[in-house]
């Protein structure tokens, strides 16, 4: 179907505003989920930004131990949101089935990704070792050090090399392959 240049740069806006805070939350919740330091000026800013309206939603919605179930409920009303927007904008009315799972294929993918990526600089940042610890670098450290201990505990110790980081990514890839895709394939199919 085609869609005039309004429309066009209207989808643009909608993906990448509600694309952009979607990606805060989901921070906010992944920093809480793994623990990551809270008193970083990230973790403040992305803290600050994503506070506003999960203040309001904590007094309806229940919380879970471990769990910001707020920042969830948020995380699917603007992944709902970003998706319904771009098919109403396309001339599309989407279904509230295929809405919901291709929301939540969304937000796993982008779980994911923010992870895989985290390791990856990480494990970039590594090789080139600085003097200085950089906020940066104290944010990725406690943000991606539960996960890799995990699968430090799992490999057997090789002298010194690290062989969690592509274990984990492996993983999340297979993860990506067996769960994710069939959610969002089947999500699309339900739109």
């Amino acid at each position: 179907m085609r869609t005039d240049y309004a429309s066009d740069a209207g989808m643009f806006l909608v993906d990448t505003i509600i694309g952009l805070y979607t990606l805060i939350v989901m921070l906010r919740f992944l920093f809480g989920l793994t623990g990551a330091d809270h008193l970083n000026p990230i973790s403040q800013a992305v803290l600050k930004l994503s506070n506003p309206p999960l203040k309001r939603l904590r007094r309806i919605v229940p919380s879970l131990p471990g769990i910001d179930t707020a920042a969830v409920v948020l995380l699917l009303i603007l992944e709902m949101c970003r998706i319904a927007s771009i098919n109403l904008l396309s001339g599309h009315s989407p279904a509230i089935v295929g809405l919901v799972l291709l929301s939540v294929g969304e937000l796993l993918k982008l779980a994911i990704y923010i992870i895989i990526f985290s390791i990856f600089v990480r494990a970039m940042l590594s090789w080139f070792s600085s003097t200085g610890y950089t906020p940066v670098l104290r944010l990725m450290h406690t943000f991606t050090e539960p996960m890799l201990n995990t699968f430090r505990r799992l490999l057997p110790v090789t002298g010194g090399l690290d062989f969690s980081p592509i274990a984990l990514f492996i993983v999340f890839m297979v993860v990506l392959k067996i769960v994710v895709q069939p959610l969002l394939d089947f999500g699309r199919a339900m739109l």
